[in-house]
């Protein structure tokens, strides 16, 4: 059982990556579809019961809000792998740009979550973690962050 945990700031490219790599055989837990952090939880206790494979698809910017779904998925005795989206705040807003109606985030959301963005660690609880940059062409790089 696997517990996927994305972070970065709005834009990064995190939903894309999901559908990238995730889609197929992942649940997708995302607080902007959901609309409510019941139905969030609501979700992640049904992956966790009928022990589905699920990616958080959120900003999770802080140790705080990445704990509300790492503890209960290491209580499951899930693998939980985090992916930090190291992307700059101008690409973001530039990605942003592209989105239409309310796919497009106030440019004052992504300062606020990029002031708030702590680094993800292991000592939080990853069994794995990895680094994600765009490259030139937008295309995911990924590296084990150590």
């Amino acid at each position: 059982m696997e517990a996927v945990i994305l972070i970065g700031l709005q834009g990064a490219g995190k939903t894309t990556f999901y559908q990238e790599r995730f889609c197929s055989t992942h649940v997708r837990i995302n607080l902007d579809t959901l609309k409510t952090r019941q139905r969030e939880l609501d979700l992640l206790n049904a992956c966790l019961s009928e022990k589905k494979d699920f990616v958080v698809d959120n900003t999770n910017p802080t140790i705080d809000a990445r704990k509300r779904y790492l503890q209960p998925a290491r209580a499951a005795g899930y693998h939980i792998t985090g992916y930090y989206f190291d992307v700059s705040l101008q690409d973001c807003l530039k990605r942003n740009q592209g989105r239409v109606g309310k796919a497009r985030i106030p440019a004052p959301a992504l300062y606020r979550t990029r002031d708030l963005l702590e680094k993800p660690s292991r000592a939080e609880g990853f069994d794995a973690l990895f680094t994600v940059w765009l490259d030139s062409e937008g295309r995911f790089i990924v590296e084990m962050l150590l």
